[in-house]
């Protein structure tokens, strides 16, 4: 049976919930336990496919092809394991549930409430990620922050689970903030004391309490957090700001946190071992060189709109001693400039990405960044979008298909190089309808794909709506493009690359959401090693 450990927030939000909750779980998969994760969002929307980035940040696709909160990335970026459908569960999603099985007649009339029926749904959505994971530890992040109306239904869930099991079976680990004075650098405690007072208010009395603080806290505060908390002194635990968020597990670890809570939870004690992650820490510890990458994006005022794309291009740095800094330039600011004015803003960059998107804004910008690193011969890198942007520059610049364009900028194209995929026509629901999750992509022997992949044959996520129109395939290969990736069952167009480059490649899914940071994703190794050549 499995165990369950509830990660929730107080004081503010983006304490780094999610980080401690990756934490713990790849501490407890060192010690030889599966763990499996969740995160629960308290919004209604039902997923957050159809909000904008600058809400939330990117959409983390599974591959089942759930749209989900970032921090899933954070997941299987430290546990190696993929999430599914069972690891976010929105406020919406389970509203619509109830709402759907009230209209079935499902609940024979009764008065439909939030508790019991509410609570009950959120307690099954628990339950089935612990039955269908086979997991021995199910840790589950709620976000929001504690005395937020939206978590009200799920600190009740929480505290009917820790009723409802054994008291071995549950813990619960709060994090909260111990901020530094300006001017005095005094740690103040009260905004803990408060946070754990409104949990205890909810029925939950943590069991851990983590607190992000500048520093390391000394026995003296946590010894005080821990009287006013009714928590051991050793069950306080500083998140002390570091250099790179792979440190934390290390960090816990050496404070003994995973001991705890295996304690508590009466967990075998397996042999430890974390030496490939302490190996990886090591090395991003000592980087030896630095590059800086241009990330040409549209939603560039919030980076956790690009943070798969980010931590990707810092994995493949890993590899070859690299700290890679990824400067995010708005596409927009790129539109009204002449190609002497790009030059001069993108010069200077070892390597060009253009990632996910959707709309017109900032189109125009980014097919200028990607002429400019395919006439001056610096590394480019398409994701999704921006493999239908090197296509569209390609099919205007070089092919002559002058005014090329994607119907989704422009309905009337004279040249659709992309178009809206035949499944996709007369779909009007915008959520769960794109291209999601993974499909097959067969590799074409001596390209930079196969060189790259060193396979002929991958599966890669996708999130999409939009396709390379294959009424254009042969014009613009026979103006030199080359298709090195096709989905052999659609035979759509997966990768492009551009032989006269010495790095041009470009794909329709994305690569990032594989990526981590002891095994960088080959696309990405690639592109950052191009790149070093102007080092």
């Amino acid at each position: 049976m499995s165990k369950f450990v509830f990660v929730t927030g107080g004081v503010v939000s983006g304490l780094g919930k999610g980080i401690t909750a990756s934490s713990v779980a790849l501490l407890l998969k060192a010690h030889g336990h599966k763990v499996f994760m969740q995160k629960f969002d308290p919004y209604i929307n039902v997923d957050p496919g159809t909000m904008s980035p600058y809400q939330h940040g990117e959409v983390f696709v599974t591959a089942d092809g759930t749209e989900t909160d970032l921090d899933l990335g954070h997941y299987e970026r430290f546990i190696d394991e993929e999430m599914n459908y069972t690891s976010n569960i929105t406020m919406g999603k389970v509203l619509k549930s109830v709402i759907d099985k009230e209209r079935r007649g499902d609940f024979l009339g009764g008065t439909v409430q939030i508790v019991p029926h509410v609570t009950d749904e959120i307690k099954n959505k628990i339950y089935e990620a612990a039955s269908s994971s086979g997991a021995d530890v199910v840790i589950t992040e709620i976000g929001g922050t504690i005395g937020d109306i939206e978590s009200e239904a799920f600190l009740e869930a929480l505290r009917q689970v820790k009723l409802e099991n054994h008291p071995d079976d549950t813990l619960f680990i709060h994090t909260t903030l111990v901020p530094a004075l300006f001017g005095s650098n005094e740690l103040k405690t009260k905004p803990t004391q408060h946070s754990v007072i409104e949990l205890r208010g909810k029925g939950i009395q943590p069991d851990i309490i983590v607190c992000r603080t500048p520093v390391i806290l000394d026995a003296d505060v946590r010894r005080k957090i821990g009287l006013f908390c009714s928590v051991p002194a050793d069950c306080v635990i500083s998140s002390a700001d570091v250099d790179n968020i792979y440190q934390i597990p290390l960090l816990y670890h050496r404070q003994k946190i995973d001991s705890l809570i295996i304690k508590r939870l009466r967990l075998p004690r397996g042999k430890f071992d974390i030496k490939f992650w302490t190996d990886m820490v090591s090395r991003v510890n000592h980087l030896k060189h630095d590059m800086h990458v241009a990330l040409v994006g549209k939603y560039t005022d919030l980076q956790d709109a690009y943070i798969s794309v980010a931590e990707s291009l810092k994995h493949a740095g890993y590899k070859f001693g690299v700290r890679v800094h990824v400067d995010y330039v708005d596409s927009e600011t790129l539109e009204p400039m002449n190609d002497a004015e790009v030059a001069e803003r993108l010069s200077g960059f070892a390597g060009i990405v253009v990632p996910g998107g959707f709309g017109q804004r900032g189109i125009e910008g980014m097919v200028k960044a990607c002429r400019f690193a395919r006439e001056r011969n610096v590394p480019y890198l398409g994701l999704c979008l921006g493999m239908q942007i090197a296509t569209i520059e390609f099919a205007r610049n070089v092919a002559g298909l002058a005014g090329a364009t994607s119907t989704e900028f422009d309905a009337n194209t004279a040249h659709p190089v992309i178009c809206l995929m035949e499944e996709q026509k007369g779909i009007t629901n915008m959520g769960g309808t794109l291209r999601l999750g993974n499909y097959d992509c067969a590799i074409v022997s001596g390209t930079r794909a196969a060189a790259a992949y060193g396979t002929d044959h991958i599966v890669e996520r996708h999130r999409h709506r939009y396709e390379f129109n294959n009424s254009y395939r042969d014009a613009i290969t026979s103006a030199g493009l080359v298709v090195s990736g096709v989905n052999p069952k659609l035979d759509l167009v997966e990768i492009v690359e551009n032989p006269a480059c010495r790095f041009f490649v470009a794909c329709q899914f994305h690569p990032e959401f594989k990526s981590r940071p002891t095994k960088p994703h080959p696309l990405f190794v690639g592109f950052v090693e191009s790149c070093l050549k102007d080092l």
